[in-house]
């Protein structure tokens, strides 16, 4: 308290008045104050985008565990029988993708603001992903569909590639509306030779076709219903190949017992992925010698990598989890240049060849000197 030094009573405090409040202040406060709201509640809203993000990765020369709780295991990724095996001392890590958004699941615009400025993520439109027209549940049966067909032509192109033959029983189970074959064959028909070449492999199939020129006839040497029928189908064109427009329904005689077991992972793009830990476990060469590799691409019977979905996000994802190669198909190299994160080479492979010739230049200490994107 202070005292005024004439009377010594206490003195008046010196107040300082706040400023008279105005209209105009009123109004400022009021449309920061909804602004702010509006901005709040927006960045909550859902979205019509999906965001990509980098998934997890799994060892194809390792473990998973399955099952929850006291019945979870761990199982071998990639387990053979009826042959010898050998260990490896490096990963061969498939690479996935998770995405936020889609049927089921909304994404906000916070989110959105956040993957159009992070490097490891991608936004797009959900039909740019997600097809309008499938539920949640009818995609995750679909990618479990690809799933089991990239493990099939993994195993046929990795023994194939070891020297190895698979018979196929090669059966139709439709054609393709507008074809040659729409309308002469059947369902059930089971393919047993191509201008009277005999079909044994699925590869002889179509190594036959790729001698036929788009446009010509062929004549298909099928059983029905038990009885040989000889159809003559014209041929369509695909990418420069011939093509018969049928639907295939292959059932191989594999030389080995080759079991894949992987949970919650979807698609076909870990294809190369598993044909490489495949050639890796029965050889006895260490390809990888310690070496760390992840990759991507689906693969075909023939032994094709093929190009895939979310690459920029998978190559994130392989440098997160210890890898400093990344295998990846030579049709992705577009998305390929300039997304690369520092400390991971990229290798551009087209064939499963290219790929298993990669692994082992890697191992030995070569992968300087191997193809990458640009």
């Amino acid at each position: 308290m202070t005292f005024d030094p004439d009377t010594l009573a206490p003195a008046e405090p010196d107040l300082d008045l706040a400023p008279p409040v105005t209209r105009r202040t009123v109004t400022l406060t009021v449309a920061v104050l909804a602004t702010a709201v509006l901005a709040a509640v927006a960045l909550v809203m859902p979205t019509a985008y999906a965001v990509r993000t980098p998934g997890p990765t799994e060892d194809t020369l390792g473990v998973q565990e399955l099952g929850d709780g006291e019945s979870a295991r761990e199982v071998p990724l990639v387990e053979i029988a009826g042959a010898e095996t050998y260990d490896a001392s490096g990963q061969l890590r498939l690479t996935t993708v998770s995405v936020y958004g889609g049927p089921g699941g909304d994404v906000l615009l916070g989110d959105v603001l956040l993957g159009w400025v992070a490097r490891d993520r991608s936004v797009q439109p959900v039909e740019a992903i997600f097809p309008p027209d499938l539920t949640r549940e009818e995609q995750e049966e679909t990618g479990h569909a690809e799933m089991v067909s990239s493990q099939e032509n993994a195993t046929v192109a990795a023994l194939t590639e070891l020297g190895q033959e698979v018979p196929a029983t090669l059966t139709i189970v439709g054609a393709a509306p507008g074809t040659g074959a729409d309308g002469v064959v059947a369902e059930g028909d089971v393919v047993q030779s191509i201008d009277g070449q005999p079909v044994v492999t699925h590869q002889d199939l179509l190594g036959s076709l790729d001698e036929v020129t788009p446009g010509d006839d062929v004549v298909l040497g099928v059983l029905r219903d038990g009885e040989p029928v000889d159809l003559t189908i014209p041929t369509g064109e695909a990418d420069g190949r011939a093509l018969l427009g049928v639907y295939l329904d292959p059932e191989y005689e594999y030389p080995v017992d080759v079991r894949i077991q992987i949970e919650n992972v979807g698609g076909p793009s870990a294809g190369t992925m598993f044909a490489l830990a495949i050639i890796d476990k029965l050889t006895p060469a260490d390809e990888l010698a310690g070496e760390v590799v992840a990759g991507t691409g689906t693969m075909d019977v023939e032994g094709n990598v093929g190009a895939i979905g979310g690459i920029e996000q998978k190559m994130f994802g392989a440098l997160r989890d210890g890898a400093r190669w990344f295998l990846a198909p030579q049709g992705n190299c577009r998305d390929v240049v300039g997304h690369v994160p520092d400390g991971l080479r990229v290798v551009a492979v087209s064939t499963l060849s290219d790929a298993r010739d990669a692994m082992e230049a890697i191992g030995a200490g070569r992968g300087a000197s191997l193809p990458t994107c640009t």
